[in-house]
């Protein structure tokens, strides 16, 4: 998907049809089973659930759906899984740009994923290069920049992004923003750390003062073309200052619920949205 009219904010959703099953060490992710963490662990949810979840979330503005799967990267039974889940959203919900987000994958399941109706992929950075190995030792984040390139090969749109908050330095994160560039993705989910207990980073160092700067500096950037989204911890960081995230160049958000924590309702969203001065995209141009 590409940029909205000005003042208008597209809306994405999110889906974690497969939660709590990583067997990576990210220390960001509650997902990771090496943490313990509290969070509903599931395997495979019903086609027929994905598609009434895409139908409400449809229904309540959202123009990108994504599709999200827990674990290192696919292989074939989970691949096939999201295919078929690509297909029948689809079928029901022909105008909805469907986002896949499944971690490292090949340059054939990618064509794979595109062929059954998939629209995008995600696959975010996460950090700098420099810094990751302080947050992931199980992968490098060289496997993560080549599935970007893996999916923008199979000519699916690129949306990649990162965490902010996770005790990296400002050079880091201007080494994040430079990668992310490198790779001219069509849309740029920024995400600003969600603490929990159980995970070895105790604490998002990241002010909302700093969260503006890194919005602005991305808008730079990436230039007016790009869509620019602000996502996981959203509410943590500009709960009730969401005119401020989008003044400084954002103009996507996710609404509902994330992959392991509660969202704002999305109501509650909608009319704050509109309450500051802003509208709800209601169709846009896809990449």
């Amino acid at each position: 998907m590409k940029k909205s009219k000005n003042k208008e904010i597209i809306l994405c959703a999110i889906n974690n049809i497969l939660s709590g099953s990583c067997n990576e060490d990210c220390k960001f992710c509650t997902q990771s089973v090496r943490y313990k963490a509290d969070i509903e662990r599931y395997r495979f949810k019903s086609i027929e659930q994905i598609v009434e979840e895409a139908r409400i979330a449809h229904s309540q503005g959202a123009l990108g759906y994504c599709l999200v799967t827990a674990g290192k990267g696919l292989d074939d039974k989970k691949t096939e899984y999201v295919a078929e889940a690509a297909r029948s959203v689809k079928k029901a919900l022909p105008g909805l740009n469907i986002i896949a987000c499944n971690g490292t994958a090949s340059l054939e399941q990618l064509r794979y994923l595109k062929e059954s109706g998939v629209d995008s992929y995600n696959h975010n950075l996460e950090t700098s290069e420099n810094y990751y190995k302080e947050i992931c030792t199980t992968h490098p984040w060289s496997e993560r920049y080549q599935t970007c390139l893996n999916a923008k090969e199979a000519g699916l749109s690129l949306c990649t992004g990162g965490i902010f908050g996770m005790g990296e330095s400002e050079e880091d994160r201007n080494a994040l923003l430079e990668a992310i560039v490198s790779l001219e993705p069509v849309s740029t989910p920024l995400n600003f750390f969600h603490p929990n207990p159980a995970l070895p980073i105790k604490g998002s160092d990241i002010t909302k003062e700093e969260a503006i700067a890194i919005i602005k500096k991305a808008r730079a950037m990436l230039g007016d073309e790009r869509l620019l989204m602000v996502a996981g911890g959203r509410e943590l960081m500009f709960g009730g200052d969401e005119r401020a995230m989008f003044e400084a160049g954002a103009n996507s958000m996710v609404i509902g619920n994330y992959l392991t924590t509660s969202g704002e309702n999305p109501s509650k969203d909608i009319e704050m949205i509109e309450r500051i001065g802003y509208t709800i995209a209601r169709d846009c141009e896809r990449a």
